[in-house]
């Protein structure tokens, strides 16, 4: 979709739809002033009718004003100007575009990036109102018999009152698409069946988009040498799968400077059965979204790429399927990690970390500057925080802080959770350095962080639990294309910072 600027005297203004917002204190603003005044007050006249009062959530549409060259007029009610934040404002967002998107409409122009929101600035509105209408616009219908109609809408354009203005927003949109896109390629890898997305597909995507983007280059660890290497926790996992594990390794360049590299380590089981400690059906039906992690890191690494962010960024994604045959792992194995501790395998369906520790062990040779883990880990982190919030836990605070910055920022929020000491005590074991899962359902989340910080001593490390976050629940679940939005206003704060 086209998505660009516009100038206008909106009195003079020629589009299929003109979406304008409008409060409960139902004044019109200098654009709704001018345009009313254009056709002879037929706005005014509309709002007295009564029917519509400017609260959250209702719409009034205007079709008859002759006087204009606008098709459709869209007033969308904003609510109470002083108790409007980002939840108030999306939902302006998404009512405006499910009513656009139902019409025949080709081409619109919006005025909903200037309304005002608690706590954001006018950039931060334009790159909702740019997310949001990709996520009111994505579809996903590719494996239907009859895929559902296509959206008339190809061009949406942002309507300013001068070209100062209209060049700022240039810059903000810049940034906003690709991040839109990347949401969309996560979103598009986890919805997929597991039948076709699995470790092989998931590396085929990773070469494609280094074939795509010079930036980026792509190597690829296969099981027999991932075992060769003594990656025997990532092994144990796949060994039980006829479909070979894989680990992918992206790398991003975007300068040429030799400062040390960020790195993105993601989960990518493509379907968790939970080996011999086998789940039930009912939340076996969702496994496919296991390797959200490892989808939010290809989405990421593609904006990067399309933005051209002047940072150095390892994407790795441990990608395996949690299947059972006759070499499955077995409870009471204990196998040796890549660092060279033990494992005993107290949960076959604690499998994630197990792919993960031996990654985190990997991404040393590349001496980053800073890990971050991204992962549908625990069922945990949904019974503490639920869908809406990414449990973050971390062995530095500094980087705890910026992450929780950059997802109050984004309104795509973390909550951080502790690792004491402590915690130590739930993963001890009589017959190996440790155990992968604590033998006690309390603090699951934190315990299992904790697994992995043992394999996270030389770095700066921070953990993002997304098995809430990353779906959108229902009938069926859904992926959010979560924390995208965080890690990429992460990212973006660094190279400020940096500038």
């Amino acid at each position: 979709m086209q998505i660009t600027t516009i100038i206008s005297d909106f009195t003079q203004l020629k589009t299929d739809c003109l979406i304008i917002g409008l409060s409960e204190s139902l004044i019109l603003d200098k654009i709704g002033q001018s345009l009313d005044k254009a056709c002879g007050d037929k706005i005014k006249a509309a709002l007295e009718l009564g029917d519509f009062n400017g609260k959250l959530g209702e719409s009034l549409t205007l079709t008859s004003l002759k006087e204009l060259a606008i098709k459709r007029l869209l007033i969308i009610g904003t609510g109470n100007d002083k108790n409007r934040g980002a939840l108030q404002y999306r939902k302006v967002l998404t009512t405006a575009y499910n009513l656009l998107l139902k019409t025949k409409t080709t081409q619109a122009v919006s005025t909903l990036h200037l309304i005002s929101v608690n706590h954001h600035d006018v950039s931060w509105c334009i790159k909702e109102s740019i997310l949001s209408l990709f996520d009111s616009t994505y579809q996903f219908d590719q494996f239907k018999s009859k895929p559902a109609n296509k959206y008339s809408l190809n061009k949406f354009q942002l309507a300013f009152a001068n070209k100062k203005e209209a060049n700022e927003a240039g810059t903000t949109i810049n940034y906003a698409k690709p991040i839109a896109e990347g949401i969309k390629l996560t979103k598009d890898l986890a919805n997929t069946p597991p039948n076709i997305c699995n470790p092989s597909y998931l590396a085929e995507q990773a070469q494609a988009l280094a074939k795509q983007y010079s930036t980026l280059t792509v190597e690829i660890i296969d099981e027999k040498e991932a075992k060769k290497m003594g990656m025997g926790a990532f092994t144990a996992v796949t060994q039980g799968s006829d479909n070979a594990g894989k680990i992918i390794i992206l790398q991003y360049k975007g300068t040429n400077s030799k400062s040390e590299p960020i790195a993105l380590v993601g989960k990518g089981i493509t379907y968790d059965t939970g080996g011999y400690s086998l789940k039930d059906p009912v939340p076996m039906t969702d496994m496919k979204y296991d390797m959200c992690g490892a989808a939010t890191v290809l989405g990421v690494l593609q904006a990067c790429a399309e933005i051209k962010l002047p940072l150095n960024i390892i994407g790795i994604i441990a990608a395996a399927e949690n299947m059972i045959n006759g070499q499955a792992s077995r409870n009471s194995d204990i196998v040796t990690s890549l660092s060279g501790q033990t494992i005993e395998i107290t949960n076959t369906d604690a499998e994630g970390r197990l792919v993960l520790c031996d990654a985190l062990t990997y991404v040393k040779k590349y001496n980053p500057k800073k890990v971050i883990t991204v992962a549908t880990l625990t069922g945990a982190a949904i019974i503490a925080l639920g869908f809406e919030t990414t449990a973050l836990l971390a062995n530095n605070q500094v980087l705890a802080e910026e992450l929780l910055a950059a997802g109050n920022e984004a309104e795509d929020k973390a909550w951080q959770l502790p690792l004491f000491e402590e915690y130590h005590e739930y993963l001890k074991s009589e017959f190996a350095d440790f155990i992968n899962a604590s033998l006690s359902r309390a603090a699951g989340t934190i315990t299992a962080a904790y697994f992995l910080s043992n394999f996270t001593k030389d770095y700066h490390w921070a953990h993002l639990d997304i098995a809430g976050s990353s779906l959108v629940t229902g009938r069926q679940a859904k992926a959010s294309g979560r924390p995208i939005p965080l890690l990429m206003t992460y990212l973006l704060n660094q190279v400020k910072s940096q500038s």
